[in-house]
């Protein structure tokens, strides 16, 4: 049982496919292997896993990223409804600094993003409620704690409905500009 993996617009941003398999009794499908993920850079240990449980369509948070040396590489899938998930690019001497992509994950389309060390990370519930599972390869560390704001103009995300319900951290979080030419690793 491998993961479906696609490719992105930046490099190390992968979409990846969970497959599942079923009979009568239900299904089955994986949601992590490192071993599977190694192909696509995954070359850490998983230190943390966390749930998000959300509420509200239009329920925004991010973008996130753990700074150096708590930099964290992060696999995200929904495990219930529907959000649009975003990755955006800060890392220094990217051809793709300050760019992003972004995928719709849901529990049916099975889908999860891949995001590397480096890049800010954020997204928006799209159905009454969403619940996201998150492998992390450090673990939080609030010193490192940093990120770039939803709305900054230079990120051009066209995020699907009026953000709301951010959290004041969320609102208050620096600007592109702020990351010069972007973080060092």
């Amino acid at each position: 049982m491998k993961f479906d993996a696609h490719s992105t617009a930046i490099e190390g941003v992968f979409i990846l496919k969970r497959q599942e398999i079923g009979d009568q009794r239900g299904s089955f499908s994986r949601l992590f292997c490192a071993e599977q993920l190694q192909a696509y850079g995954w070359n850490e240990t998983v230190i943390q896993s966390n749930m998000s449980r959300n509420v509200g369509a239009g329920t925004l948070r991010g973008l996130h990223l753990q700074l150096p040396p708590h930099a964290e590489m992060k696999f995200v899938q929904a495990i219930a409804g529907r959000v649009w998930d975003v990755a955006v690019d800060l890392r220094k001497g990217s051809a793709t600094f300050g760019q992003h992509v972004a995928a719709e994950l849901s529990a049916e389309n099975q889908m999860g993003l891949l995001i590397p060390k480096g890049c800010a990370h954020g997204f928006q519930v799209l159905s009454d409620s969403a619940t996201l599972i998150y492998h992390h390869s450090a673990s939080y560390q609030p010193e490192a704690e940093s990120g770039v704001r939803f709305d900054d103009v230079a990120l051009n995300i066209k995020w699907p409905l009026t953000p709301q319900n951010l959290s004041p951290r969320d609102q208050e979080l620096p600007l592109l500009a702020s990351f010069g030419d972007g973080v060092t690793l």
